[in-house]
């Protein structure tokens, strides 16, 4: 896990720099905040594209989780 602004994060390591100061910006530091989201809403934060919402379901899977939307 690393910190961001004070908080722990559970954000994939792999993840790109842009993809990062997207999610960050809008304020995603934690896994869980997805399943509130679907993976169109994501897309549409810039610096974020197609292999970093791939990553993020990869990441969710592992915990059981999915975007919004899906089952």
């Amino acid at each position: 896990m690393s910190m961001v602004n004070g908080t722990e994060s559970d954000l994939p390591s792999g993840l790109s720099k842009p993809a990062l100061r997207a999610l960050h910006g809008a304020g995603y530091v934690q896994l869980d905040q997805f399943t509130k989201l679907t993976e169109s809403e994501l897309l549409k934060l810039h610096g974020l594209g197609p292999k970093t919402i791939v990553q993020l379901r990869s990441a969710l899977a592992e915990k059981g989780l999915t975007f919004a939307g899906k089952s």
